[in-house]
């Protein structure tokens, strides 16, 4: 299923989708037509068109964009996929509709092109620090003009359906490359920009949005399992929108019970704060990614008949968001490996220690081994980026957000946050089982002493359709 790119309205869904193989056609084009006829009358010194960046701002140049594109191309690392090169076209196209770069707008539907051919360029991993994604965007520009060559799609990505405009999509072999003449006063304004940032984030997001979803459906087991009290879920204590919105959630899969304790521990009595917080940093950090998606983030800006030199192309809010975010992660899965301490616990079960099926065994006593050490990472992930800095350009550029950063810490806690909630699923549906409790969860049921790598592997596909 195809979506429209309009610079206006391109969510983290979408990014998913697209990076996964959606494809995408162009709406208006007018906004970003503007820009660019605004810029052929421009008058006067214009960062990055007639002068050199960085330090050289107040150098005058005559047509060396081009050049501008080739050293800064430098990028280093392996390359970041074809996943998260995906979404980085789709964000800096989307970008470019929403005007205010000035560049070209017949570049749109090649781009466009590109991305529902399923190729990517080959852009690595390190080289931006929050002040724009140089490299890999100009790493792209390189590839439209055919000095280096574009990444072909995986065999696995599936078939775009249309092309830019709503036609056919090109064909996977023996169709044109896509190719555009950049001209040098192009160069700058295509590379200014964070989409690659941007794109990890949007990923990020939607991936913890549905692991964050999946996590209230596996506590509401061990709830069950543990016989926990619902008192703490009551509408009448529950405090913010978010906290009153996860007790409901929890409330309504959880069902009746008979709590065995007058209270029970943290994992349980404060699931709705500690849960309610990770999903308001997740809700910020979505908007403000989103925010920034159907943005232009050019310096100069192309708008109101004139270029108008600026700093949004600094990411200091996204990177400030994703570090809470990571932040309130660790919170919440430090909640779900507790609840499995409880799981193995005799005195919260009533069944045997690690819910061995007979005395002295070991049963899924290795699950908070393997939590704690994915926790371990998690805690690692969630260092706060934005306490470093960097002056760069001979001091021109005295600042640094490190928002690449973050994002990709924020990317990479999707795999840990999962281990730890798989954990936990694997314990508590056993526990119900053990129990004689009710579970629809397709899990093993063999409860004997045996390799829990293959429970664990199936547990974690099976988390984002246990999301209310």
């Amino acid at each position: 299923m195809t979506f429209v790119l309009d610079g206006a309205h391109l969510t983290c869904e979408q990014v998913d989708r697209a990076a996964n193989g959606s494809g995408i056609e162009l709406g208006s084009t007018a906004a970003a037509e503007a820009a660019w006829r605004t810029a052929t009358l421009l008058d006067g010194p214009v960062y990055g068109r007639t002068t050199g960046v960085g330090a050289n701002k107040d150098v005058e140049t005559d047509g060396s964009g081009l050049d501008l594109l080739r050293s800064h191309a430098g990028g280093a690392g392996p390359p970041i996929g074809e996943t998260r090169a995906r979404a980085t076209l789709v964000v800096r196209l989307n970008q470019l509709l929403a005007g205010g770069s000035g560049v070209d707008p017949a570049l749109l539907p090649v781009l466009a092109t590109a991305v529902n051919q399923g190729l990517t360029p080959p852009i690595r991993g390190y080289g931006a620090i929050g002040t724009g994604d140089l490299t890999a965007l100009a790493t792209t520009a390189l590839c439209l003009l055919g000095e280096i060559a574009w990444t072909p799609p995986s065999a696995g990505l599936p078939s775009a359906g249309t092309g830019p405009g709503g036609g056919p999509a090109p064909g996977r072999s023996g169709e044109a490359v896509p190719r555009f003449a950049l001209a040098s006063s192009d160069a700058l304004p295509f590379i200014s920009s964070g989409a690659a940032t941007l794109a990890d984030a949007a990923l990020a997001c939607h991936r913890l949005r549905l692991l964050l979803a999946a996590a209230t459906a596996v506590a509401a087991r061990s709830f069950r399992a543990v016989e926990g009290s619902l008192e703490p879920l009551s509408p009448q204590v529950q405090r913010g929108p978010e906290q009153t919105s996860v007790a409901a959630d929890l409330r309504a899969l959880v069902g009746l019970t008979t709590p065995r304790r007058v209270q029970d521990p943290y994992g349980y009595r404060a699931f709705p704060q500690v849960h309610g917080a990770a999903l308001d940093a997740l809700g910020r950090a979505e908007r403000t990614v989103t925010e920034e998606m159907n943005a232009s983030p050019e310096n100069p800006l192309i708008a109101g008949g004139r270029a108008w030199h600026n700093g949004n192309f600094h990411s200091a809010r996204v990177a400030l968001a994703l570090d809470a975010l990571r932040a309130a992660l660790v919170q919440t899965a430090t909640l779900s490996a507790a609840r499995l301490a409880t799981l193995n616990d005799p005195a919260h079960t009533g069944l045997l220690p690690f819910l061995a099926e007979r005395p002295g065994l070991s049963g899924v006593m290795i699950l908070e081994y393997v939590a704690h050490s994915a926790l371990g990472e998690l805690r690692h992930l969630a260092a706060p980026v934005t306490l470093g800095g960097a002056v760069l350009s001979l001091g021109t550029e005295d600042h640094a957000s490190f928002t690449p950063q973050a994002a990709r810490s924020s990317l990479a806690a999707a795999e840990p946050l999962e281990i730890v909630l798989a954990c936990e699923l694997v314990a508590s549906v056993r526990a119900l089982r053990l129990r004689g409790i009710p579970c629809d969860v397709p899990l093993d049921p063999a409860t004997g002493d045996r390799p829990l790598d293959g429970d664990l592997d199936a547990a974690r596909a099976l988390l984002p359709s246990l999301a209310p």
